[in-house]
């Protein structure tokens, strides 16, 4: 009787598979002691709660360009690279991985930037100015952290790890 060599079955690999977090990237325009939010709402991810203009890179993308992007997709923001300041960031965990967000700021300026407009209706329900002191109980908490690192510039923040 002929038998063939059966190859062993490979064991599992020791050490598990890296992380491969999602880099977000927000946008804090901050008039004054107000920052700009947006409602969610039709994503199936934070809807019906606030949050900064955000959102993922794209393949190939630098967060600069990325949050310059997201910025003029979502409100009708366009500025120059040299206005965004660094304010820090953000490892976020929500129920099904961790995320990686990158905050920047940028002071508004209604003369250069214009009024910022509600550019998605169909993921936005609305978009409004909110003071520091007045952030809504129902803003994401990723948006909370982020907000949070800009105020106190902690520059890294984490959230739902706990």
């Amino acid at each position: 009787m002929s038998t063939t060599h059966q190859p062993e079955p490979t064991a599992p690999p020791q050490h598990p598979v890296p992380p491969q977090h999602p880099v977000d990237v927000f946008l804090l325009l901050h008039d004054g002691d107000t920052v700009l939010l947006g409602m969610r709402d039709g994503t199936g991810y934070a809807d019906h709660q606030w949050n900064l203009p955000s959102g993922k890179m794209e393949h190939g993308e630098d967060v600069v360009t990325a949050v310059r992007r997201e910025a003029a997709e979502e409100i009708g923001i366009r500025f120059e690279p040299d206005e965004l300041q660094l304010a820090g960031v953000v490892h976020h965990r929500n129920a099904w991985h961790g995320r990686i967000g990158v905050i920047f700021s940028v002071a508004y300026d209604p003369d250069r930037h214009g009024e910022p407009v509600n550019r998605e209706p169909h993921k936005c329900a609305e978009i409004r100015w909110v003071g520091l002191d007045a952030i809504p109980e129902n803003t994401y908490p990723y948006t909370v952290a982020a907000i949070e690192v800009w105020r106190t510039g902690t520059f890294l923040q984490l959230s739902g790890w706990q």
